[in-house]
């Protein structure tokens, strides 16, 4: 992509541009507030299952705990064109392209507030029988119908905001995400603990105080972009679907939005499979996925560094650097995910007692985290690659890869070999496997498009 004029512009100066300055610094701090930020994101809905687990009960953790794969996939679409959005506005400003990021940013945000608003609907509707099919116990069924009915209503919020943060992570501004998060998440906690504790609200109080900490980092992060001297500021006036950009934005986002959606029903099916265990399964599993957020957050925080870096560096034409930096991501994934591995691992009786006393649900998390944590290293891998090739505005890859391991494989596994183990072992020893599977195929796929020993085919579109 030829280069333009340096442009000498607030915006420029502002968005903290990837290519120039030490890729691992660039990478790095980038990457620190996205991470800190998914954690606050993560924090807060583990709280709401922590004072779930403590005020309410076993029966009431396992059914926030249910309800955690059905929310994943009626966002999951969002998040790909959020992907999508985030590639294409990276792009224009590393190659300095002012109209195209403008019209990138208002398109995106208008499919945003159109998804927000079909998914709300749905999410409200048809609760009740999305978790009948998955087959939630009826001691549990009541209580999660009531907390995804509530948490719904606040999905139009949530979905806006991954889009503005999209935008502003990929100018290069993770900070201000990380500052919305944080007041989100003493809105979450100060909510949780005066609706659960003081007015005994139950699931209800926890969903309630999902959806008001969502409204408060949307509103936040809009005022943001409606305020900001940058060019990516966004005017209400101008949020419109402009063709040309909306169809490069889907032509990234809706692989990454369909992979998201079919990975997310395979999830579905694996809680689907763990419910068929009974509620203590799905207490201790659901509140070990609470846990597993923190390790998984941050290597898609990085993965998310990655396809910023490189999309600004592949807008600017600069190749050497994309290559470069690609190692950088998966070196900082490996030294997260081992280390975060190691001291779960040694302390995972005090992790599981923070959501519960009951000794079956405890014993049931640590065998969740036997499975898991040895395993998360190839995580690391999988996604560092995924987040250079997406950079580049090749998704299909990275799509086929994930789909494979992450769907197909778990749908045969959970069809065909489950039933031989005759517990939820059966189902826990799928997630290395898969994790398995997409990172060694992630790796010959670098390794044959000549990724990891050459730049060249990078420059082909």
């Amino acid at each position: 992509m030829q280069q333009k004029t340096v442009d000498t512009s607030r915006t420029a100066k502002r968005s903290d541009l990837m290519t120039e300055g030490a890729i691992w610094k660039k990478i790095v701090v980038f990457s620190i507030p996205l991470i800190l930020g998914n954690l606050l994101q993560q924090m807060y809905s583990t709280v709401d299952s922590i004072i779930v687990g403590n005020y309410v009960g076993s029966n009431a953790l396992a059914a926030v705990g249910s309800s955690t794969a059905l929310i994943n996939l009626l966002i999951a679409f969002s998040q790909g064109a959020s992907v999508g959005a985030g590639v294409v506005v990276s792009q224009y400003i590393g190659a300095k392209d002012k109209r195209g990021l403008r019209a990138a940013v208002h398109t995106a945000l208008t499919i945003a507030g159109i998804l927000g608003l079909v998914l709300t609907v749905a999410g409200i509707f048809l609760s009740r029988q999305l978790l009948i099919w998955m087959q939630t116990p009826a001691d549990v069924l009541e209580d999660s119908v009531r907390y995804l009915q509530v948490y719904s209503g606040g999905l139009i919020c949530s979905v806006v905001y991954n889009m503005a943060t999209g935008i502003l992570n990929a100018a290069g501004n993770s900070r201000r995400p990380l500052l919305y998060l944080g007041v989100a998440s003493v809105v979450n906690i100060a909510l949780d603990i005066l609706l659960i504790e003081g007015f005994h609200m139950g699931v209800e109080g926890a969903a309630i105080a999902t959806d008001a900490s969502q409204l408060v980092s949307c509103v936040l992060a809009m005022a943001f972009l409606m305020r900001t001297k940058a060019d990516y500021r966004v005017s209400l006036r101008r949020l419109r679907i402009q063709k040309n950009v909306a169809i490069r934005i889907l032509k990234v986002g809706l692989p990454a939005g369909i992979q998201s959606m079919v990975i997310s029903l395979s999830n579905v099916l694996v809680q689907s499979s763990v419910n068929s265990f009974g509620a203590t399964e799905m207490a201790g599993f659901g509140a070990y996925l609470k846990i597993d957020g923190f390790n998984i957050l941050p290597v898609l925080s990085i993965s998310m560094a990655s396809t910023t870096f490189v999309g600004q560096n592949y807008g600017a034409g600069k190749i050497d650097r994309v290559k470069k930096g690609m190692w950088v991501t998966l070196l900082i994934g490996l030294v997260y995910t081992v280390a975060l591995g190691i001291l779960l691992s040694i302390f995972s009786e005090p992790v599981m007692r923070l959501f519960t006393d009951d000794t079956a649900v405890i014993e049931s998390g640590k065998q969740v985290m036997r499975y898991f944590c040895p395993f998360y290293f190839l995580l690391s891998i999988l996604y560092g690659l995924v987040g250079t090739v997406r950079g580049t505005g090749k998704s299909i890859p990275p799509m086929v890869v994930l789909l494979f391991s992450f769907c197909v494989f778990r749908i045969f596994w959970i069809q065909l070999a489950v039933s031989q183990f005759g517990s939820s072992r059966g189902v826990y020893v799928l997630y290395p496997i898969s994790w398995t599977i997409g990172a060694v195929s992630m790796v010959l796929y670098a390794w044959k498009g000549k990724w990891l020993t050459s730049a060249s085919k990078l420059c082909r579109k």
